[in-house]
């Protein structure tokens, strides 16, 4: 078990940037526009596509001892990546001007 909660940080590959308050972006998304934060969810289901803009997926995320679900943006220029339910990522995003949460970078668990 200590060898994965090392093992299990030393992998996330945004450890250094601080980690999104799921409880203050959900009260007030606008509060956090333009900051950087750190995600690490589960795809539960997708919700849009559109060629220009990208897909819009909402992910279950962890927070304490209860779990949340999130709508994340992940742009065109990501639409390489091959994403399917169930898988769990690591997340770098982008509160937007609109309060979306915009990913910037991702990486498989």
């Amino acid at each position: 078990m200590g060898a994965y909660l090392i093992f299990g940080r030393v992998n996330d590959p945004f450890r250094t940037l601080t980690p999104l308050d799921v409880a203050a972006y959900l009260e007030n998304s606008n509060s956090l526009k333009d900051n950087t934060y750190k995600i690490t969810g589960t795809i539960l289901n997708s919700i849009a596509w559109s060629p220009d803009t990208g897909r819009l997926f909402s992910i279950e995320v962890e927070s304490g001892s209860s779990s949340d679900v999130l709508p994340i943006l992940i742009p065109a220029q990501l639409g390489h990546v091959n994403i399917q339910k169930g898988q769990r990522f690591y997340f770098k995003v982008k509160v937007d001007e609109k309060g979306i949460l915009k990913v910037a970078d991702l990486q498989k668990t």
